[in-house]
């Protein structure tokens, strides 16, 4: 039996998506012909009608999709493992594809709440919420790319994606769309940057 490599994970996937992920990844390894890449595509589309689901106020629904769109998101690289598909192409392909599904469901949660209260702060909101959730992804590539990784505290854990679509699942079930994007606003915004004066710290002190 092939043992599945201890993936850093954020706090989410270690606890509650992994539990799922990897049992279906096994199971689908062995009893279908799936590839990583196919599930990757899944998880986008899932998160496409979870963003559609907002979109048409079906927020339970919505909240729902969001987090099984998570839960997809770690199926793929255990399947990769599992049948020897391991590429640099696959993970590209699902970073990129993720980037979209997480623009969908950010602009469907900001329909929602304009449709409901069309006002300048529900606008800035759902802009600040949208930015700050591409500028975690981008500040996560761009530290790796310095050789600064991001694995404990605040900066590591508080805003990734595991995290995000965990926040818009329960705010989408308790009704609460504004509140949701509130919070992902302020998160996503002050892990950014913090990100960027630890960069900036840990930069200074190589010299």
């Amino acid at each position: 039996m092939i043992k599945l490599p201890k993936y850093w994970d954020g706090i989410i996937s270690q606890h509650l998506n992994r539990k799922f992920s990897r049992p279906i990844a096994r199971f689908l390894a062995k009893n279908t012909n799936f590839t990583p890449n196919q599930i990757s595509f899944l998880s986008f589309l899932v998160a496409v009608f979870s963003g559609a689901a907002f979109f048409l106020k079906q927020n339970i629904l919505g909240g729902v999709l969001a987090q099984t769109a998570s839960i997809l998101d770690g199926v793929d690289g255990d399947l990769a493992v599992l049948t020897g598909k391991t590429t640099v192409f696959g993970g590209f392909f699902d970073s990129v594809l993720d980037r979209y599904a997480d623009a969908v469901i950010i602009l469907g949660l900001a329909y929602n709440t304009l449709t409901s209260n069309n006002n300048i702060w529900n606008i800035v909101t759902s802009i600040a919420a949208l930015f700050g959730s591409l500028m975690i992804s981008y500040s996560r590539a761009k530290a790796e790319s310095l050789k600064i990784y991001f694995r404990t505290g605040v900066s590591g854990y508080a805003a990734n994606r595991d995290v995000r679509l965990f926040i818009i699942m329960i705010g989408g079930i308790l009704g609460q769309i504004l509140i949701t994007l509130v919070i992902l606003a302020v998160l996503t915004n002050f892990v950014a940057l913090k990100r960027l004066v630890d960069a900036r710290k840990i930069l200074s002190s190589k010299g």
